[in-house]
């Protein structure tokens, strides 16, 4: 026979939630156990964020946010109310912006934790999980106690915060930073000469810094890749251009390489929060613009102008100037920006989310390209997606 014939087999991979980090369905095309063909199927968590928050004011639309990128909700948050100050033309004073960045660190470390933790439940370490929640649970108990939720905070306003952070904030965040390290240390000695762990990451899911780039990666995918690219530095915001940090990047594009720029971002993570802690200044956590910010809820007993301007900030809202804007954060995950049109109404005309996990789900197949199936689930697991992030 001149003519080799060649099969193929389809098959579903997924809907699952636990397999999948969300609910994500691929469909791969095999090759005996090589991959020769993946399509992502997206769209079972669609929420319609989007255009729910062309229907509500941009003050109530600070709880959608949170429920996209649920992992890293802080930022989120800072991602929305930032291009919403952006519009009004007014900047929050420096106290917001430094705990603003305090907690948006926090955000990241408790992120890439999560990563850690569900990438050793993919290759069965279950320890692993359980060892990445104990630090995890304590960033959240902080975030409880100063927005009063563990998720879905609602802490950001537009203008600057609900309120100030709690008598005991500086000194709870500064004892979980110094523990950090040796969390950090322990799970590097258990992982970074495992030859389990290598074997299953080193080398698989490549992702060349090219298609990176085309696909529109960011984060620590693109970082992994060797490409250095951080919003943070690109484009500083929240006063990040006071702060010294590195950008870790990899060399080999592949999901060993992912995993060591995260480790690595936490301890990064780290430097920023107690440079910010220590620098920490006074004053206001918000802009004094009655007309943008509620007042503080002891004014409402005696001064009849702050029931006013509370009364016409809850029913009726901000009237941002005719325009739109972009304005992006750095989220654990890459690129995450908030674009909106104003057209001069107390509602956004138009809201678009660019969400970092749906950009790098597009390379997913390039990185799975001939590779074995049993290699799949290494892969998601080394691009961190959110499919809230994705879907939205």
């Amino acid at each position: 026979m001149a003519d080799q014939s060649r099969e193929t087999l389809t098959i579903n991979m997924g809907p699952q939630h636990p397999a999948t980090h969300g609910v994500l369905r691929l469909v791969l095309e095999l090759e005996g156990e090589l991959i020769v063909g993946a399509r992502p199927v997206i769209g079972y968590l669609h929420t319609g964020i989007e255009k729910e928050m062309e229907t509500r004011t941009y003050h109530q639309n600070i709880v959608f946010p949170p429920r996209v990128e649920y992992l890293a909700t802080m930022i989120e948050e800072v991602a929305y109310v930032q291009a919403v100050e952006k519009l009004l033309g007014i900047t929050p004073p420096k106290r917001c912006q430094y705990i603003r960045v305090i907690l948006m660190e926090l955000s990241r470390i408790a992120s890439h934790l999560v990563y850690l933790g569900s990438a050793g439940i993919d290759l069965n370490i279950t320890s692993l999980w359980m060892y990445a929640f104990t630090p995890r649970e304590r960033i959240l108990d902080i975030f409880e106690a100063t927005s009063g939720q563990r998720m879905m905070h609602g802490y950001m306003r537009v203008g600057g915060l609900q309120w100030d952070v709690p008598a005991d904030f500086v000194p709870r965040v500064r004892a979980e930073m110094e523990e950090l390290p040796r969390r950090l240390d322990e799970f590097e000695a258990l992982l970074n000469d495992n030859l389990l762990w290598r074997g299953r990451l080193e080398g698989v899911a490549v992702l060349p810094a090219e298609e990176a780039l085309r696909y529109g990666c960011t984060g620590p995918v693109l970082r992994g890749s060797g490409v250095n690219y951080d919003v943070r530095r690109a484009f500083p915001y929240s006063s990040y251009e006071e702060f010294q940090f590195d950008v870790p990047l990899g060399e080999r594009g592949d999901a060993f390489d992912r995993y060591l720029v995260r480790m690595e971002e936490m301890r990064q993570s780290r430097r920023i929060i107690l440079q910010a802690l220590d620098r920490l200044p006074d004053g206001p956590v918000s802009v004094d613009d009655r007309k943008v910010v509620l007042p503080p809820r002891r004014e409402l007993v005696r001064s009849m102008e702050a029931v006013i301007h509370q009364f016409k900030l809850v029913s009726e809202g901000l009237h941002p100037p005719r325009g739109e804007v972009y304005s992006a954060v750095e989220s654990p995950r890459g690129e995450k920006g908030y674009y909106i049109v104003s057209d001069g109404s107390n509602r956004p005309a138009r809201v678009h989310i660019r969400t970092p996990s749906l950009c790098n789900l597009q390379a997913l197949p390039v990185m799975i390209y001939r590779g074995y199936m049993a290699d799949v689930v290494v892969a998601i697991a080394s691009t961190d997606i959110i499919l809230g992030d994705v879907d939205r």
